[in-house]
């Protein structure tokens, strides 16, 4: 293997060493920062610091020096940052608001939440003196997602959202200067098969853009007992009345549900620890997942780096079939990447036809369900080797299969076959595929499923095909575009 071999084009990666949580996601001045958890001196999970990014567009990324760095009493967990408009923390110095990161110091016997503050636009940080600001003693009280919680236009106060991660706990606190803090409420315990509960966030989206109905989203990362093995992130539809996050009363949404009849943010093996921007423009509820998965995360043969994140989306709330469902897109910005889309006519499937591929591209696509017994997608093809999409009109299941995708061997838990509940819309089934190199992930529906998985393929493998088994598919859209690097 050579070096960068499998670094992608356009997913954000550290130059070097170790990356896994997104952290400290705030948009401020124009500028979009990405922090994360990250070893500054190796390619393996350890002395866990804050790395630093930052984007004009949440597709160009320019990597920093490291923001928070570990000390030898002292590691640096996962947290948020927020743009403090009207300086509540007072750690401003009266000519800009401070943007304050709100983390988990990782002490020798137990886990607290700590402050840092910048006052150069998240170029330099300061750790609060006081720290941490909030102990409860605990070995694994972590992950604090900070929001403001309007409750006039002038008004309100901050929320804080983080884990007790062993007792599959979320608890809620309030502060009025980001320093003090109150215990509101708390939500779970979780019953299922997962050992902990890590990076929640919770915020609220129109329902049908309506403004007049709005709904909240909690959103939790497990692990193990993930939909597809290992780690993996559900989400909760409910109310917030702020002091209590409510589940609705819905089968889905039961702390207890079984793993298959949950809501989850993602059915493939790699997107986890998912997290939301403050303060992004226009009222924008954009998400960044780390694509990795814990079952392998140390394993994945990549050098000198290991991590990446997948791409931001951005969410919101639909009916669908008289469901409220959490629709997720690729960010409107990743176009700046497109090269020149191909086309091609509506045409009647049999068997397979092979189209352009590549390495990077995104592939939009229409089929209409005849009498074929699946149908689908080859990927990443090469000799002996392809990533499979497949649907399975009779179970209803949308399948990304990378068992022969190119190296599995690594570990055990890697080559796999992940699965979405999906619906056919009057008998169509529309995807939207992104490709880049070591990475597929797929918008199914218009992003109301979405199947995440790492790859390894050969170099060579870039061919692409469409596949109808058993019988005849209708292609009713097909279109190709080639994306650029981002880097």
């Amino acid at each position: 293997m050579t070096e960068d071999e499998f670094r992608p084009g356009f997913h954000f990666t550290p130059a070097r060493h170790w990356m896994n949580d997104p952290n400290g996601l705030v948009h401020h001045d124009g500028t979009w920062h990405l922090f994360f958890q990250h070893n500054p001196e190796a390619n393996e999970f350890g002395h866990v610091s804050w790395g630093h990014a930052s984007s004009p567009d949440l597709v160009h990324w320019t990597e920093h020096s490291v923001a928070l760095r570990a000390s030898e009493s002292e590691l640096i967990y996962s947290g948020s940052a927020v743009l403090d408009a009207h300086d509540t923390s007072g750690l401003g110095d009266g000519t800009a608001p401070p943007l304050v990161a709100v983390f988990t110091s990782v002490y020798a016997d137990r886990q607290a939440q700590s402050l840092a503050h910048s006052l150069d636009g998240g170029a330099t940080w300061t750790p609060y003196a006081a720290n941490p600001v909030l102990d409860r003693g605990s070995t694994e009280f972590r992950d604090p997602k900070v929001f403001w919680h309007a409750t006039g236009p002038d008004e309100g106060h901050w929320v804080m959202v983080a884990v007790e991660a062993d007792q599959r706990l979320v608890l809620l606190h309030r502060s009025d200067d980001l320093r003090h803090w109150t215990l509101l409420s708390t939500f779970g315990p979780g019953t299922g098969p997962e050992d902990f509960w890590e990076c929640p966030d919770l915020f609220a989206l129109p329902v049908n853009g309506d403004p007049a109905d709005r709904r909240w989203v909690l959103v939790v990362s497990v692990n193990p007992g993930g939909v597809a093995g290992g780690s993996g992130t559900r989400w909760f539809l409910g109310d917030f009345d702020g002091t209590t996050f409510t589940a609705a009363d819905t089968a889905a949404d039961a702390v207890d549900a079984p793993v298959r009849e949950r809501r989850w943010l993602d059915w493939g093996h790699d997107h986890y620890a998912a997290v939301s921007y403050d303060n992004a423009p226009d009222g924008r509820r954009v998400m960044i997942g780390w694509m990795g998965n814990w079952a392998y995360a140390h394993d994945m043969p990549t050098t000198p780096w290991r991590g990446a994140m997948a791409l931001p989306r951005e969410l919101s709330l639909r009916t669908v079939e008289g469901v409220v469902t959490l629709v997720q897109r690729p960010v409107a910005e990743l176009a700046v990447l497109e090269g020149t889309s191909t086309a091609w006519a509506p045409y009647d499937l049999v068997g397979e036809r092979v189209l352009p591929g590549g390495e990077r591209y995104r592939l939009d696509v229409t089929f209409e369900h005849g009498d074929a017994h699946d149908f689908g997608l080859d990927v990443c093809v090469g000799p002996g080797a392809a990533t499979r999409l497949r649907y399975d009109p009779a179970a209803g299941l949308l399948s990304l299969d990378r068992t022969a995708s190119g190296e599995t061997a690594f570990s055990p838990a890697f080559a796999a076959v992940d699965s979405a509940p999906v619906a056919l819309a009057d008998g169509r089934l529309r995807l939207e595929v992104w490709v880049d190199r070591c990475s597929v992930e797929v918008f199914a529906q218009g992003g109301t499923a979405c199947l995440t998985q790492l790859v390894l393929p050969d170099a060579a493998a870039t061919a692409l095909a469409c596949v109808s088994t058993g019988g005849i598919t209708r292609v009713v859209e097909l279109s190709h575009t080639p994306l650029a690097r981002a880097r």
